[in-house]
């Protein structure tokens, strides 16, 4: 079956010429991120002070000596997640890092995996190597290879809590995020999500596994205190270089602190707003209330925290991803504006004019985040203002044409995707629509609505 899908053939339809195109690009993209870009590596190394602590929480020496007056990558780890890490350090260091890497590059293709099937996508479909090639293509998933960073395997447990959530398995959902919390702690703020859907059981075990390793580590490592007396509290002070959050650049730039603080007002202030008006409208339309205010409450952190870091941006997949959905935020030309501003590769800095490209270099994930949150508030605003100003409020805030099945956006506009059951090919696209509806034959077919994903 395999070979019969890669025997070459001539593409009949325009989603088979779009996928035959983007398939084998895809394809080489990742390899060369993985097995080129990533095995090379960059003066920027997280894995090394991630080996140098395993080794030394095996041997029971001190793990948290870092000298935090350095510039150079400093393991901040937990003693919960040094004891799920410690094993990396069994093997040698340059055969430890390319199993961290491989496996960051499948915990990534695994999370992409499930994106396709949270948004009821195949492997068949066109979004498939659209969505696996721009993944690859972005800067948050290259440095995070090439760093050797643990996002990889953050972006999976995002994507898999969510799953879990919308599927009803609490406990399970929890067990994943208290994983990743255990680790890393930035999906933390994903709880409020399952307290805004009352799925209370999913503190159980989020809290409870983190604690649980908690309680495991501590007696095997030398230094555990030293993270909450000495790491912690520099992780909670902002630092000027590496630092793409609203203190980071404020502090580069010499900003006045009234000034920092009242733009982090601002932006806070604005997604209180966002995330009120979600849970207020959107709770039952369960896939895009979780794609969305996950995506706020990411951005939120990496904005508003003491460090926010360009490839933490992994962690909004989701969000950009809730594109395909007729009412989502992101269906705007300032919402991708913004997304290029925090995932693209390039860079900016300019040998004829310095000054000028490195502003916009350093500024250009700040004001990505911002802008993203700015965009969010503004679309739900505007949704509920013209919803009040016409008396439907409870209706929800969505205008008619986004609710309608017969809307014409759903056919014109939705991403198309390869039916499941279907093994016939129309001749031609537009072949597969007929009077505004497609026909049951039809290779494409237009996304469900919002209210239907439970």
């Amino acid at each position: 079956m395999l070979l019969r899908q890669l025997e070459p053939r001539t593409a009949r339809t325009t989603a088979e010429v779009i996928k035959f195109a983007l398939w084998p690009l895809a394809v080489m993209t990742v390899l060369n991120r993985v097995f080129i870009k990533a095995v090379n590596g960059f003066i920027t190394d997280d894995f090394k002070p991630v080996y140098n602590a395993s080794l030394a929480f095996l041997n029971h020496r001190p793990v948290y000596t870092a000298n935090y007056d350095l510039v150079d990558p400093h393991y901040l780890y937990p003693p919960s997640g040094t004891l799920l890490i410690a094993p990396l350090a069994l093997i040698d260091p340059e055969k430890s890092r390319w199993c961290f890497i491989l496996l960051n590059a499948a915990a990534i293709i695994l999370a992409w995996y499930l994106l396709l099937k949270l948004f009821k996508f195949t492997l068949s479909s066109m979004a498939a190597p659209i969505l696996l090639l721009a993944m690859f293509s972005s800067e948050t998933v290259i440095n995070t290879l090439v760093f050797t960073n643990v996002n990889g395997c953050v972006l999976l447990a995002e994507v898999a809590f969510m799953m879990l959530l919308l599927a009803r398995r609490d406990l399970w959902a929890g067990a994943i995020l208290g994983l990743s919390i255990a680790v890393k702690p930035t999906l933390a703020p994903l709880v409020l999500i399952a307290a805004a859907r009352g799925q209370w059981k999913v503190f159980y075990t989020a809290i409870g596994v983190p604690l649980a390793l908690t309680a495991i580590a501590w007696p095997l490592a030398a230094d555990p205190d030293k993270f909450f007396t000495r790491t912690a509290r520099y992780l909670s002070d902002p630092r000027d270089y590496f630092n793409s959050a609203i203190v980071g650049n404020a502090a580069y730039y010499g900003l006045p602190l009234w000034l920092t603080w009242g733009i982090r007002i601002l932006m806070g202030v604005l997604v209180l707003i966002s995330l009120w008006l979600l849970y207020r409208y959107y709770r039952d339309d369960e896939l895009f209330f979780v794609a969305t205010a996950s995506g706020v409450l990411m951005t939120a952190l990496f904005l508003l925290n003491s460090l926010g870091q360009m490839y933490y941006s992994m962690m909004l997949f989701p969000l950009l991803m809730s594109v395909v959905l007729r009412n989502s935020v992101m269906r705007n030309w300032p919402a991708w504006l913004a997304v290029f501003g925090f995932m693209s590769y390039d860079k900016w800095l300019s040998d004829r004019w310095q000054g000028l490209g490195r502003n916009v270099e350093y500024l250009r994930i700040t004001f990505g985040w911002g802008l993203l949150l700015i965009v969010i508030a503004c679309v739900l605003g505007d949704r509920y203002l013209a919803a009040r100003r016409e008396g439907r409020l409870q209706f929800g805030i969505d205008p008619e044409w986004m609710r309608s099945p017969e809307s014409p956006d759903a056919v014109v506009a939705a991403p198309y995707r390869v039916a499941a059951d279907s093994g016939a090919h129309a001749d031609t696209a537009d072949d597969s629509v007929v009077n505004g509806r497609e026909t049951e034959q039809s290779e494409l077919r237009a996304e469900p609505q919002p209210s239907a994903v439970k």
